[in-house]
């Protein structure tokens, strides 16, 4: 019988429910068995697509195209799965649903209600998973506080589903956080309590408390918790800080929770099998060189804007045997004093990320053309793809290029609208999303780094190079390494002439795992350290490919 697991959080947010729901869904995989994970956003919104990354963190975009919650790349990285758009469940979705049903008549005159209408929903959603999936664990991070109105409805479908499926089928654990007061240096637990004490109102009852604290908890904090919050000792572990949030699953089982989880739950105690794990881990923790990398967009203030490029960058940096060290740069400065872009000399490589609109569009221009003009490796990535061509126009004579959806007046729209993106009016999940194949050009860097002349890899855009402009790009030096949909939209660009100056429209982070790095990201961080020639393992992507990234001398 299939087994749920539901994380839920308290006192405040951003404490790392995601990474902890996705340690507790490795602990168990690495027993052998088949685990799923599930995002609960209980916002209105029908997805993250049409949210600002700074209200919500970086849109992760997965392989059937959903627009969706940041900690789904965090399942997608830690298990090594595809999770499908079904496993963000939203407010939004849940409540369109019910009333679509209600429109057509589906509830028989009956009184529409939360209860048991829109808890059913919920129920209903979680267990057509493992019956299309046939997975033995499914875990269910419900986002948000204990405490938020909008989550009680999620908590409520929680509690009855133990109810109906058995508590041995239905483990509860809450998250919450452990501060220590810098004035006496204890760890004080009554945020802990508080907010156990409002889950158990709500009817949930923690089988596990994960404490996140500075450093693992006392054994006098942990009594207190286990005292007033209704469970055993056994049950209380703690979630510290850690150089990689990759530590966290082999720490936390250390502590005991997946022989507490396996027991519990009635699941077969087999021994864990961590040795990848940790090979991976030790790559990420003992690298001997390091690399500058500058950031070059517009949400800088926020690392959680770019979350999979950040963790794509060190996944490649641990593979090539070097710390990756990030500094995000808001290009809306260099639009105002153009001479500060000479700052990016101070960097070994320099990567403009996905985006859109005016701000800061400039800015990451001037950083493009410096990076080219003085031979510093360059990544572009979906924007910084498009503006790329917009750069690259300007530099062979194209003067006046730019890309409609900054200057709809152009006379030389080097990057335009997608011809089936005309009419639409929708802004939610209108894009072109998800994974597309692409056909790479043999003889080419691209090549060289995938290995293979078809890939997959996922988008999110509605801009595109014009096909007009392409004969006279090819013909001023630059490479459309990489197309797609028979060849009519342009993939990947690169330089030939240039050290390492490579662009994709699709967005390769989405897919970069632990061990297994993103190739084009792979590519940046070996020219950006100045490596020649370097044999490779990256798994089936990249197969023991000799990628040579140098193609004229260090600058």
């Amino acid at each position: 019988m299939t087994k749920y697991v539901f994380v839920t959080g308290g006192v405040m947010s951003g404490i790392g429910k995601g990474v902890i729901a996705a340690s507790i869904g490795k602990i168990i995989q690495v027993r052998g068995l088949k685990v799923t994970a599930v995002k609960i956003d209980p916002y209105l919104n029908y997805d993250a697509g049409t949210m600002n990354p700074y209200i919500h963190g970086e849109v992760f975009v997965t392989e059937d195209g959903g627009e969706t919650d940041m900690d789904v790349g965090t399942y997608e990285r830690f298990l090594d799965i595809n999770v499908p758009k079904n496993h963000n469940i939203t407010t939004g979705q849940v409540y369109f649903s019910v009333i679509e049903r209600e429109r057509k008549g589906d509830f028989l005159g009956k009184c529409v209600q939360i209860i048991p209408h829109i808890t059913d929903e919920i129920k209903d959603r979680l267990r057509s998973i493992p019956r299309e999936e046939g997975v033995d664990l499914v875990l269910v991070e419900i986002g948000g506080t204990v405490g938020d109105i909008e989550s009680l409805p999620y908590l409520e479908a929680a509690r009855q589903l133990r109810l109906e499926e058995g508590g041995e089928n239905v483990l509860n654990v809450h998250v919450t956080l452990v501060p220590v007061l810098d004035v006496v240096g204890e760890q004080k637990t009554k945020p802990t309590q508080h907010s156990v004490q409002e889950l158990r109102r709500i009817g949930v009852q923690p089988d596990i408390i994960v404490a996140r604290s500075k450093a693992p908890l006392k054994q006098e904090p942990r009594r207190k918790i286990a005292l007033f919050c209704n469970v055993e000792e056994s049950a209380v572990f703690t979630s510290q800080d850690m150089d990689s949030i990759y530590q966290s699953p082999l720490l936390l089982d250390q502590q005991g929770l997946g022989t507490f989880i396996t027991h519990r739950l009635r699941l077969p105690e087999n021994l864990p099998q961590w040795s990848s794990w940790r090979k991976m881990l030790e790559e990420h923790l003992t690298q001997t060189r390091q690399v500058k990398i500058a950031i070059c967009g517009k949400y800088a203030e926020l690392a959680d804007c770019y979350v999979s490029v950040n963790d794509a960058l060190k996944d490649a940096g641990a593979s090539a045997g070097a710390k990756v060290n990030l500094e995000w740069i808001e290009t809306d400065d260099f639009e105002k004093q153009p001479e500060k872009v000479r700052l990016l000399s101070r960097f070994d490589g320099v990567l403009v990320p996905g985006g859109f609109g005016a701000r800061g569009a400039e800015g990451k221009i001037l950083a493009i053309e410096y990076s080219r003009s003085h031979d510093i490796p360059f990544l572009g990535i979906c924007y910084g793809f498009q503006l790329a061509v917009v750069e690259y126009a300007r530099h062979v004579g194209i003067v006046d290029a730019a890309s409609s959806e900054l200057n709809p007046g152009s006379k030389n729209p080097v990057i335009d609208l997608m011809p089936e993106q005309n009419g639409v009016l929708e802004k939610g999940g209108t894009m072109r999303l998800g994974a597309h194949e692409i056909t790479v050009d043999a003889g080419t860097m691209a090549f060289s780094l995938y290995g293979k002349g078809k890939v997959w890899e996922r988008h999110r855009h509605r801009y595109e190079v014009n096909p007009k402009y392409i004969p006279e790009f090819t013909s001023n030096g630059l490479k459309f390494s990489g197309r797609s949909d028979a060849n009519r939209r342009m993939e990947i660009l690169e330089v030939p002439s240039s050290r390492f100056h490579f662009a994709t429209q699709f967005h390769a982070e989405f897919k970069s795992r632990p061990a297994r790095p993103s190739p084009p990201y792979f590519g940046f961080i070996q020219a950006s350290l100045g490596s020649k020639g370097i044999r490779v393992e990256t798994g089936p992507v990249v197969a023991n490919q000799t990628v040579q990234v140098n193609r004229s001398a260090k600058r």
